[in-house]
């Protein structure tokens, strides 16, 4: 596996090389249109990724041989922990994840290096709409594990942001088939700011469906007993606004749990 730095004009800023685990400590600034690239992947399997050492590291199933990472610069990086890439000292890590890493049951939706635009990395969220097009209300910051429901805006308190649009939906993608057993629902809880969803709808990529009730304007999480085999997608839509005064409600992270399908 090759790890690099590019900057504008295919300039290599830093590179490392290793069979199943590289490390990349490099000194330097990053620019705007920097990436990490990665070559020399195995298509279908997995691989633990940090971009930088802010960033909690991912178990990653890729579906291509090369992985593109784009710095975020500006208004994408807010939703972003404001210490990740800056500097002139930065730390990236890749290594190939063992099979007898993945049994036992985990949170099959968590990706805080997923970007907006599929890249072949998985777990990968989307959505049909982010409320202003903004980074701190893009979907993907509903898996980043990031956990502060008491806000809204600029990490910690990124979310996804549905622009008051009644048809909402969002799209959790794992890139292979999983087997799922509970689903964990952060709703923001930004008070008097937001409002809050009452019932949901889960549709799966077998064709199925789950309609949830949530009890109440809470930040904890809501928790919902759901178990499917062999799915390769879920979304959450028909999302039912409560009885409120804010038209503000939105999604701070979502949590799958299950396992890989045997």
């Amino acid at each position: 596996m090759i790890l690099e730095v590019v900057g504008g004009g295919e300039q290599v800023k830093a590179r490392s090389e290793g069979e199943n685990e590289v490390f990349l400590a490099w000194d330097g600034e990053y620019r705007a249109g920097d990436l990490i690239r990665v070559s020399g992947l195995q298509s279908g399997e997995f691989y633990a990724f940090s971009p930088d050492s802010a960033i909690e590291r991912s178990t990653l199933y890729m579906t291509r041989e090369e992985y593109v990472y784009r710095i975020p610069f500006y208004e994408k990086k807010a939703g972003h922990n404001p210490m990740a890439f800056v500097g002139n000292r930065h730390y990236i890590f890749l290594r190939k994840v063992r099979k007898d890493e993945l049994g036992g049951i985990r949170n099959l939706a968590l990706n805080p290096a997923d970007q907006h635009e599929e890249s072949g990395a998985y777990p990968h969220a989307s959505a049909n709409v982010e409320t202003r097009g903004e980074a701190v209300f893009a979907a993907r910051n509903a898996i980043d594990g990031v956990i502060a429901p008491e806000s809204h805006g600029e990490w910690p308190y990124a979310s996804w942001g549905i622009n008051r649009q009644a048809d909402a939906c969002w799209r959790l993608d794992f890139g292979r088939k999983v087997d799922i057993e509970e689903i964990h629902m952060y709703t923001r809880a930004d008070f008097p700011h937001d409002n809050w969803w009452t019932r949901a709808t889960f549709r799966f990529s077998d064709g199925s469906a789950e309609t949830v009730d949530m009890e109440k304007k809470t930040r904890e999480p809501h928790v919902f007993a759901i178990r499917k085999k062999g799915i390769t997608f879920l979304t959450a839509s028909d999302l039912i606004q409560a009885d409120d005064p804010s038209p503000f409600p939105a999604l701070t992270q979502m949590e799958v749990y299950g396992r890989e399908t045997e």
